[in-house]
């Protein structure tokens, strides 16, 4: 299957209250999304307003398929003080539970913080073994709560920003509950984004579909940057990739709502022609009965 769904992340209304912009996504052509854990935007801590979104998205008849975990400099699972540690954790255990509330298929997270960290060998792989550490508390916690753990593939300049050390983590975690999800930009810009693919097939997830100029983190509509978006749809149809696109779109731009989601339609189209593509030039086969 090459024709996958295509949703939208509600980060691109980060700024925005998710109670003013869940009607017009969905009157904009999307019932499947991402919901993002901005404050401003929707509080997870606060479990009235969650069960009310739950209720809000019920209704309009969406489908809320992943949640994404807060990130910010300091919630940093990999940090060497106990307490930072465990203010980390309390806080994707927080966002863990009102994405169960929701009932999503999975609970995104980064595996590291929002700022740059050069620390020695030594804290290297100290911080390294924190984050695993963490992510293997949440995703036990994930499993018993019924939804799955992904983990997204950082920038380069951040912990955790390459290849190497995401397939490091991957394997450090026990639980076999835990998945990848692809920020193609995120790849684009570290420079692997087809060999990350492979290396990542086996744990693949779901897909953070945005495009850039493979220089900075734009977060634009795939199609409107340099990504070969054919090539990397044939790249991951070859790994029998079964999850969804969710479109990650920059939520800083100042656009109307409606401008916004009619560039998320046009590259939703723009996708969606392309996995047709494939599907019809890879026909499933038929195997005759033994």
């Amino acid at each position: 299957m090459s024709d996958w769904p295509v949703g939208i992340s509600t980060g691109c209304f980060y700024q925005q209250s998710f109670f003013d912009i869940i009607e017009p996504v969905r009157n904009g052509g999307f019932t499947m999304i991402e919901v993002c854990s901005s404050s401003p935007h929707l509080d997870y801590h606060d479990n009235e307003g969650i069960r009310e979104a739950t209720a809000v998205m019920e209704k309009l008849g969406m489908e809320p398929y992943s949640f994404h975990a807060p990130f910010a400099e300091e919630i940093d699972i990999t940090h060497p003080g106990k307490e930072e540690r465990e203010y980390a954790l309390n806080e994707l255990l927080t966002a863990a539970n009102a994405a169960a509330t929701m009932n999503v298929r999975y609970f995104v997270t980064h595996p590291g913080p929002e700022k740059e960290l050069d620390p020695g060998p030594e804290e290297r792989v100290q911080r390294m073994r924190n984050a695993a550490a963490v992510i293997d508390h949440v995703a036990r916690h994930c499993r018993k709560l019924g939804i799955g753990l992904v983990v997204e593939n950082m920038l380069p300049h951040l912990f955790f920003g390459n290849m190497r050390d995401m397939l490091w983590i991957v394997g450090a975690i026990q639980n076999i509950n835990i998945g990848t999800c692809l920020d193609t930009g995120h790849a684009a810009i570290s420079g692997d984004i087809y060999r990350i693919i492979y290396k990542l097939s086996g744990h693949l997830r779901m897909i953070h579909a945005n495009d850039n100029d493979h220089h900075s983190d734009q977060h634009v509509p795939p199609g409107e940057g340099k990504t070969h978006w054919r090539r990397l749809l044939s790249e991951i149809n070859q790994t029998r990739f079964r999850g969804s696109l969710i479109l990650e779109l920059a939520g800083d731009t100042g656009k109307p709502v409606d401008e916004v989601l009619a560039g998320a339609r046009k590259s939703r189209n723009y996708l969606r022609a392309i996995g047709k593509e494939l599907e019809l030039s890879s026909p499933p086969t038929v195997e005759t009965a033994r």
